[in-house]
């Protein structure tokens, strides 16, 4: 697998990536931030407990609110796993998905842990966020598929026949690679996906994610980016349910106005294909990132999941300007979204600068450990 070169980077493209990136993760954060204190009410119960037009605005959650679920601890290792790749790649050592696995098991020592272990030097900085080491209700497909160093791949997937959306919610940052080939973009986010969630609804649904999510981030129209995530999928085996998903949310747009009826009905029993219909369908009609979002989550599905999934392509598709600036002021983890984001960022725009071959900046090294 390997990376084009991709355009040169002027300092306004470096401003304009830069708040797209902000704001495809602060956007995962928000909606899951969201959705979580109503993750699997029914619609009616969440009216009954937030008013007749249901959850408009971010509600305690497990702990206060804008508290964040497992959905975006794991978007951010998987950040750090890019980051790391591209660091590893110097050492002639270039096999992405391996160094995705090393991160996510990094995430999975944090759900164990009490907290940061400072002997381990190769953990890098993410893993010594202490917040982060707060279990957020994992799925158990996740606990089982990091629960030990064998990897899952597409020949041999970990969780066969799971088709829940966790392993989609945490591919946003693979559609980030705007200087790959979108088809190499789908790949990545396959084969990561396929080591927790190894039915191929999952893993395509991670794909198509990623590829919608790395056409906004170039700048596409949302429906432009759907559109080439479906002719990416098109030929693949066993697409025809997540292409569908994708072509349906794209006709419910035409059908009237926007409703969680719609939604509830895209989302389906809340599978990987299901919540990305839905998740495209409600950035496709929110008339701004915050209506998109609320209309994502008054649900009677997993809301957090959709709160992300919309959250990553409105952030991306908008930037970080665009995001409701009181609920920025209260997201938990805000200051780590903000360094993870303009660390990758830099890498992906600056990282000859960074680290080579032959020298690299130790500070760099000592956050991205090559290890």
């Amino acid at each position: 697998m390997s990376a084009t070169t991709g355009a040169v980077w002027g300092r306004v493209e470096q401003q304009d990536f830069r708040s797209r990136v902000r704001g495809t993760l602060l956007g995962v954060a928000l909606g899951d931030a969201l959705g979580a204190p109503v993750d699997g009410l029914a619609l009616d119960e969440i009216r009954a407990a937030y008013g007749g037009e249901g959850l408009l605005d971010l509600a305690p959650g497990r702990v206060r609110r804008g508290t964040v679920t497992h959905h975006t601890q794991l978007t951010l290792f998987t950040v750090d796993g890019l980051i790391r790749a591209q660091v590893r790649r110097d050492t002639g050592a270039w096999h992405p998905p391996t160094d995705l696995h090393r991160a996510y098991l990094r995430w999975a020592a944090t759900q164990w842990d009490w907290g940061p272990d400072e002997r381990r030097a190769e953990d890098g900085w993410l893993a010594r966020e202490e917040w982060l080491y707060a279990r957020r209700d994992p799925a158990r497909s996740l606990l089982i598929g990091f629960g030990d160093a064998v990897m899952g791949t597409l020949e041999s997937p970990k969780n066969p026949g799971e088709l829940g959306p966790e392993a989609v919610t945490r591919s946003a940052p693979f559609g980030l690679l705007v200087g790959w080939e979108p088809q190499l973009v789908l790949q990545l986010a396959v084969e990561c996906a396929a080591q927790t969630h190894g039915h191929p609804i999952a893993c395509l649904a991670a794909g198509a994610y990623a590829v919608i999510v790395h056409a906004l981030a170039r700048g596409d129209s949302m429906d432009g980016a759907v559109q080439r995530s479906l002719l990416l999928l098109a030929g693949r085996p066993g697409c025809q349910p997540v292409a569908g998903a994708l072509q349906h949310a794209l006709g419910a747009v035409r059908q009237g106005l926007p409703s969680p009826t719609r939604v509830e009905e895209l989302a389906g029993d809340g599978t990987a294909d299901g919540l990305l219909a839905a998740a495209v369908y409600c950035a496709l009609v929110g008339e701004d990132v915050r209506h998109g979002l609320c209309l994502s989550v008054n649900q009677s599905g997993p809301s957090a999941a959709a709160g992300a999934l919309t959250g990553g392509l409105l952030g991306a598709l908008h930037g970080e300007t665009a995001l409701p600036p009181a609920w920025l002021t209260e997201l938990e983890g805000r200051p780590t979204l903000l360094e993870l984001a303009d660390d990758f960022a830099m890498e992906m725009t600056q990282g000859p600068a960074l680290h080579t071959p032959t020298g690299s900046a130790p500070g760099w090294l000592t956050r991205y450990p090559r290890a």
